[in-house]
């Protein structure tokens, strides 16, 4: 069986791509198989080169295929903030509720119909031989006025789905999963998977 690595320390985003993968004969490892790997820094200007730069460090540190994801929230009112800086939107050591504290503060007096968002998520698989593989997913929503739901992680208390009636931290996980930015983007990476992994065989 074909062993993957997640290129992530971060729990939730770990779990959730299992969940996903589970139909696929991989076997799934998360970093934290990997002790002596740290953070790596993602010093791209885009989500497509950080989840390159991270695809490639956990692929030649470990010797296996590695998966990476780049993922952020895009809020057009803020001309596309915090994207790659989600994950540090408030401060260098920021965390999820100071993240959210912050976003809720700048659309303090901004009307619903001009807090649209996009939670926006890019997947690179590299394996051991250079080859790589990539796609990305879009969940359009907007962001509420205040945080609702206990679920999810990171700005989803704060992520409304028009659609579904919910911000994504109110939804199951199997319901988040086939809406998502990080589910679509999964999707269509493995799409190609067979693919791709023709291409590494081969080489």
């Amino acid at each position: 069986m074909q062993t993957l690595v997640l290129a992530s320390h971060n729990k939730g985003k770990v779990a959730e791509l299992k969940a996903l993968l589970e139909s696929f004969p991989v076997r799934v490892q998360g970093l934290d198989a990997y002790p002596g790997i740290g953070e790596i820094p993602e010093t791209g200007e885009t989500f497509e080169e950080n989840a390159a730069i991270k695809a490639e460090a956990v692929c030649r540190l470990t010797g296996r295929i590695a998966l990476a994801d780049d993922s952020g929230l895009a809020v057009d009112f803020l001309g596309g903030a915090p994207g790659v800086y989600s994950a540090r939107y408030s401060d260098p050591g920021a965390t999820p509720e100071r993240n959210n504290e912050k976003l809720l503060r700048e659309l303090s007096d901004v009307p619903r119909d001009k807090r649209t968002a996009r939670f926006i998520c890019v997947m690179t698989a590299q394996a051991p031989c250079g080859e790589t593989l990539t796609a990305r997913g879009e969940w359009p929503g907007v962001i509420a006025e205040t945080l609702q739901g206990q679920g999810g992680f990171g700005y989803d208390p704060v992520f409304f789905d028009p659609e579904a009636g919910m911000t994504a931290a109110q939804m199951e996980p199997a319901f988040k999963n086939q809406r998502s930015h990080r589910g679509l983007a999964l999707r269509a990476l493995l799409e190609g998977w067979k693919e791709f992994l023709d291409r590494v065989r081969a080489d």
